[in-house]
Formats: C-alpha cells, sequence, structure tokens
C-alpha cells in the first residue's frame, strides 16, 4: 500500500521572527493568510526568539497557520536566520510579527524579482492609530520613518521588514549578522557579491509607529549603536561618524519644513508636536552619537 502523495514544495518561504508580541503576530498572521497569491504556494514560517510568554501561547496564536521553528539566540537576525534555515520555497520574504502587509505583498514582490533585481525592497507604509490626534512620535515617523524608496534606490539597501530574495542567494550571501544595522549590512554583502538590489513599490508593509518619545529613542539607541559598529568595520576611522553626527543640527531647520510641508499631517497641532519630537530626537541623536564615540574609544 502506497502512502499519500509528497506536497510539493511551496513557492515561497516568509520568514516572520517574532518576540514576545502575540498581538501583533496575530494581526501579522491574519494579514498573511490573505495574500493574493494562492495560498499553497507559499508558507509561514514564525521563527520564535524564545519568547518570556512561552512556546504554548505562540502555539495558540498561530493556530496551525504556520510552522514555529525557536531560535535560542537573541535577536530578531538570529531569528531570520532560523526561519531561513528550515524554509522550503524557493523564494525567502521577510517580514516582521508586527507589520501588516498589504494583500499583493508577495504577488508583487515576487513578480519583482529578476525584474527589477536579484532581491527586493518592497514599498513601506507607517500605520497610526485612527479616531485622535497623532502623537509626536507618531507625526514625525509618518514623515521620516520607512523610506523605503530612498533606502533602496539611494543607499541600497533595504529594510529587514520587507525584503524578498531567492533562497540560492541568501545562502550565498550568508545569515544576517548581530550587534550591526543588519539590514544594512546584509545588503552591502549581497552587492559586494555582484547581487542588484531593485524596489517594488507595490509590494507594501505597513508597520506601526513608535507610540512615543521613549519608544522613538529606544529605537534610536539601538539603531545608533549598530550604525556605529557597521561604521567602524567598513571605514575603519571614526571621523565619518563624527561629520554624520554632527550633521544631526543642521538637518533640524531642513527637516522642518518638511515637516510643516507633509500632507500626511493634517492638523497645526500635530505638526507642533511633530516639530517637538524632530528637534528633541535630533538633538538626542546628536548627544548619543558623541557618547557612543566616547565609549568605543574608551573601549579600545
Amino acid at each position: 500500500m502506497t502512502g499519500a502523495p509528497a506536497q510539493p514544495a511551496p513557492r515561497v518561504s516568509v520568514v516572520v521572527p517574532h518576540y514576545n508580541d502575540l498581538e501583533r503576530l496575530d494581526r501579522c498572521l491574519a494579514a498573511l493568510s490573505a495574500q493574493t497569491m494562492p495560498r499553497d504556494q507559499y508558507e509561514i514560517i514564525v521563527a520564535d526568539n524564545n519568547s518570556p510568554v512561552g512556546l504554548a501561547a505562540v502555539e495558540a496564536v498561530v493556530a496551525g497557520r504556520a510552522r514555529i521553528t525557536v531560535a535560542m539566540t537573541p535577536g530578531a537576525g538570529p531569528a531570520r536566520n532560523a526561519g531561513a534555515e528550515v524554509a522550503s520555497g524557493e523564494i525567502l520574504a521577510f517580514t516582521d510579527s508586527d507589520c501588516v502587509p498589504e494583500p499583493q505583498w508577495l504577488e508583487q514582490g515576487v513578480a519583482a524579482l529578476g525584474h527589477e533585481g536579484d532581491f527586493i525592497g518592497g514599498g513601506m507604509k507607517v500605520l497610526v492609530p485612527q479616531g485622535r490626534p497623532m502623537t509626536g512620535a507618531e507625526a514625525f515617523e509618518t514623515v521620516f520613518a520607512f523610506d523605503n524608496e530612498r533606502y533602496v534606490r539611494q543607499l541600497h539597501f533595504t529594510v529587514t521588514a520587507n525584503l524578498l530574495c531567492p533562497s540560492a542567494l541568501f545562502r550565498k550571501v550568508g545569515p544576517f549578522r548581530t550587534a550591526v544595522s543588519e539590514d544594512n549590512e546584509w545588503c552591502w554583502r549581497a552587492r559586494e557579491m555582484g547581487f542588484s538590489i531593485g524596489y517594488a513599490g507595490a509590494a507594501l508593509v505597513g508597520h506601526p509607529a513608535r507610540a512615543d518619545f521613549a519608544q522613538l529613542k529606544g529605537k534610536w539607541r539601538r539603531i545608533c549603536a549598530e550604525r556605529y559598529a557597521l561604521a567602524r568595520e567598513k571605514h575603519g576611522s571614526a571621523l565619518r561618524w563624527v561629520a554624520k553626527t554632527w550633521l544631526e543640527l543642521p538637518a533640524i531647520p531642513v527637516h522642518a519644513v518638511k515637516v510643516m510641508a507633509d500632507p500626511r499631517i493634517p492638523s497645526m497641532g500635530e505638526r507642533l508636536s511633530a516639530l517637538t519630537t524632530l528637534v528633541g530626537i535630533r538633538l538626542w541623536r546628536f548627544m548619543e552619537g558623541h557618547r557612543i564615540l566616547l565609549r568605543g574609544g574608551a573601549h579600545e
């Protein structure tokens, strides 16, 4: 008696790193389950980063919509690597558990592969709660966060919340690293190997804005530390880091004009809140850049 025929491997493996955010994971999985790509053409892998809520709680939220693998090494990079390691699709699509991919995300992203570039960064939009005025942090991120078209076309990297690449390419480039700006570093490594990056604006993913200044500062504390580590690794000298840090101050009036002209901020009160946040975070990043430099020098 022969067994049931083997199921064909999915064309796409969606890798979702997760850490202790069950409500947003549920929302992400609902969006991934509603893709325009036929469901039998893609699999979803939740790479749980040893969440304190426990594996049983994660399994209850996943509810059969995805496979789960556990990454014991802390960090989104190791979680993505763990998901990619067990993926069976010929294409890897990376997003984050707090993101909400649009229904056409996979279909449009896969269509762009090979045509727009060897690997693809998709469009990003900032999600803010409806029915109330935006906080200063939300308004600030609406204007400045996740400008992935500029990242791809001008800076030649994509955020890992919206990255698609062939599995074979990922294996050649190697896994994401930790303690550096992983999206910059991985894309830099891929381009150094001769692979091209392309942009697919219709492959759209939403990412929630940081709700307040404390969350915004936490985001930039991590990013600044990772960018400094990558800058020292690539350039050796700290001169470029110093120059970029000092550019935080003259950027304030330039970006203030951008805030006042952005139609996505509907009211003057929200614009003023965004301006206050702009000044605050630029000054904080200026000081944080020097603190990182001093700490780095003390450890050498």
